[in-house]
């Protein structure tokens, strides 16, 4: 089986909770012996995993940039849910999906899957040629999140968006010209919120098969928010309206 890196103290720590027995080696920064170390090797340790000790060069060559924090795992891949469709067969709740046209910035989905991990979205889609995979930066910037949110690429993002609607989830995309704003949709029934790429916003096929467009009001000279933060804007709202 391939491994794949692993970096950053929140990405391991959550590997470390929900799947430690996927983790093969801890390869650590020998030079560092602050407190932040100390625990996350008495955690590893606890949790009987192969500590390796590293210099930061062997780090950088292990994950490919310089923003590893002196913790890099070599890790197998989690089992994924196999569909969307068997994601949403399971459901006992209404749906809770966040939906990115054209997002292709690794940090912008990481953080994005960080959102919808803390606003309890079900999974996040986006379609195959107009978005970036999950890869090792993706998975420090989630801080976990890349582990524990089913992320699906599609193959066509308009023919998903017309197969949720069958399936009676509501399709909310974000404009900045919609004239109704977030705060005024009914986000409590089963629901796809839509978000395009800072700038260029959805793709006209994507607009044309949201069934409702909502705008985020935006009171200073700013003129859009990046769309990580419109994320945890629109998927915090969902979830105030479903009662926290």
């Amino acid at each position: 089986m391939s491994l794949k890196p692993l970096f950053g103290f929140h990405a391991v720590s959550v590997r470390m909770k929900v799947a430690p027995q996927t983790i093969r080696e801890v390869h650590v920064d020998a030079s560092r012996r602050d407190q932040r170390m100390r625990q996350f090797v008495e955690r590893a340790t606890e949790a009987g995993l192969r500590l390796i000790e590293s210099d930061d060069d062997a780090l950088q060559k292990l994950c490919g940039n310089h923003r590893h924090q002196g913790v890099v795992a070599k890790v197998e891949s989690l089992p994924q849910v196999k569909s969307l469709d068997d994601l949403l067969d399971s459901l006992e709740e209404p749906p809770l999906l966040l939906v990115l046209d054209g997002v292709t910035d690794p940090h912008n989905l990481g953080a994005c899957l960080r959102v919808a991990d803390g606003a309890g979205a079900h999974a996040v889609i986006a379609p195959k040629d107009h978005a970036v995979g999950i890869n090792a930066t993706v998975a420090k910037v989630a801080s976990g999140a890349a582990e524990t949110v089913p992320y699906f690429m599609v193959t066509n993002l308009a023919r998903t968006l017309k197969e949720l609607k069958e399936r009676d989830i509501w399709v909310v995309g974000t404009s900045d010209d919609a004239p109704q704003t977030l705060y005024g949709a009914d986000l409590r029934r089963p629901t796809a919120l839509v978000l395009g790429a800072e700038g260029s916003g959805m793709r006209q096929l994507t607009r044309k098969n949201c069934d409702e467009l909502v705008s985020i009001p935006m009171m200073g000279g700013v003129e859009s928010l990046n769309v990580s933060v419109a994320s945890g804007v629109c998927l915090y709202e969902a979830l105030r309206q479903r009662g926290a």
